[in-house]
């Protein structure tokens, strides 16, 4: 893995978006976390992004991306 961190766009009304964090957290995954509530930019870059409202929208070094993506499919794309 690169030592550009993940950037994780989500909200903390967000269950997806708790349990996705948690995941990274308990994992001990080096991540940026962007909280989309209260700022309006963040979360239009994470449409842009995404092309979606979905959140979370977790964003891979490599540049790829994951909208709302399971424990099983973080775990697939971070761990080698």
């Amino acid at each position: 893995m690169t030592e550009q961190p993940i950037v994780m766009y989500g909200a903390e009304w967000c269950g997806d978006c708790r349990r996705a964090k948690s995941w990274l957290t308990r994992n001990n995954v080096p991540f940026t976390y962007v909280d989309v509530e209260h700022d309006d930019e963040a979360r239009d870059r994470a449409i842009e992004i995404s092309g979606r409202k979905q959140i979370p929208v977790v964003v891979l070094p490599n540049g790829e991306f994951m909208v709302e993506p399971t424990d099983t499919q973080l775990a697939a794309a971070i761990t080698p």
